[in-house]
């Protein structure tokens, strides 16, 4: 029973190393636009989310990985000014501020997957069992379901003037644990994927 046990830890551990949590799901770009990390560009970092908390925590690793080059809203924006905030209300405020791009994340969608793991066979050949005649052994791990939890996390850059759509990309995190790790782990792979595309250039 015991080496069921352990084999069923390992086989679990070794699927589980072996996809990574958060990846890039889909993306788009304007390929007349880029974004230059060494121009004169003032970027705010707005993370539509429901509570403040979480909110601080997005914006902070957004600006983290845009090597400081942006600025969070949480001090510029309450968070009711935020929710009640039409188009016109959002673009007056970026224009006074002297914004020349605005990068927005929010939570697009959660979905559960169920999935089934098939069990394993392992047999043991050789050793000293076969001089008490046991020959072979043999353990085997039975089949189970999974059921994960996938978000769906979306990613948009926009130029202030003129107000258009630049990137936008949409990431998948499985069974995130903590919610500093998951967004960390998403802004890295968002930066990553616009580096790779040509629109984040230095």
């Amino acid at each position: 029973m015991f080496m069921k046990r352990l084999l069923a830890i390992l086989v679990l551990g070794s699927f589980m190393s072996c996809s990574p949590s958060t990846q890039i799901e889909k993306s788009w770009r304007d390929p007349a636009e880029t974004l230059s990390q060494s121009a004169p560009n003032t970027i705010l970092a707005i993370a539509l989310v429901k509570d403040e908390t979480s909110r601080r925590v997005v914006e902070d690793n957004m600006v983290k990985h845009l090597n400081n080059k942006a600025r969070t809203s949480y001090n510029l924006i309450p968070q009711e000014t935020l929710k009640a905030a039409n188009e016109a209300d959002l673009v007056k405020i970026l224009t006074d501020g002297g914004y020349t791009h605005v990068v927005m994340m929010r939570l697009a969608d959660v979905e559960k997957e169920t999935s089934y793991v098939p069990g394993t066979t392992t047999g043991f050949y050789g050793g000293y069992g076969r001089y008490y005649g046991y020959g072979a052994g043999m353990y085997s791990s039975p089949g189970y379901y999974t059921t994960d939890k996938n978000y769906f996390v979306e990613t948009a850059v926009y130029s202030v003037n003129p107000n258009k759509l630049m990137w936008t990309g949409t990431t998948k995190t499985v069974n995130p644990s903590k919610m500093y790790k998951a967004v960390d782990d998403i802004a890295a792979v968002v930066i990553e994927k616009m580096k790779k595309e040509g629109f984040l250039v230095k």
